[in-house]
């Protein structure tokens, strides 16, 4: 049984929601932002690699770069390797937006923790960053307990729907030969 009821996943969610809407009034929508965000985080990247990576069709990604570069979010500059393709660079105008995305949610995380009693709030802090720390070093494992304890979850409950399954059949089973014998 999930004790947190996934509320660290749902709060999260809201925090999404409001950025969105936020950055929304600054002209950025979600699929900008993670197209400017892998620009970041691969300078030089070729808008086919970008749509690769994205899984979006060559029509939106070469609207998409368009748009931000016309925004003022990226920067196209020709590629040296074919002369055909081009290369796609954050501006210093998309790094001030990771600022702004960051400062939004820690805006919405100041405003959220601030009802709670100082003492409650270093607690939750305190263990919000153990939980980090643990999850954060079981991606770098390549989530491998993880993985195993999906994996035995999954069979346990295959084996229990087949079970159930089973128990369902008998009862239909005992119920038509108890009506037989009627």
């Amino acid at each position: 049984m999930d004790q947190t009821e996934r509320k660290m996943t749902k709060i999260a969610r809201e925090v999404g929601k409001f950025t969105v809407q936020t950055m929304k009034e600054e002209g950025i929508g979600t699929a900008e932002f993670d197209f400017i965000h892998l620009v970041r985080h691969n300078p030089g990247i070729t808008q086919t690699e970008v749509r690769e990576k994205l899984k979006i069709d060559k029509g939106a990604a070469a609207r998409r770069a368009a748009s931000l570069e016309a925004k003022g979010y990226l920067e196209r500059k020709p590629n040296p390797a074919d002369g055909r393709s081009q290369l796609l660079f954050a501006t210093k105008k998309a790094e001030k937006l990771k600022n702004s995305k960051a400062e939004i949610e820690t805006i919405f995380y100041e405003w959220l923790l601030s009802e709670l009693p100082e003492d409650e709030r270093n607690r939750f802090c305190e263990t919000l960053d153990k939980l980090y720390w643990r999850s954060k070093n079981e991606r770098r494992a390549g989530f491998e307990t993880v993985s195993k304890l999906v994996a035995e979850r999954q069979k346990e409950e295959s084996c229990g729907r087949y079970t159930d399954h089973q128990k369902e059949q008998a009862v239909k089973h005992d119920k038509r030969g108890n009506d037989h014998h009627k």
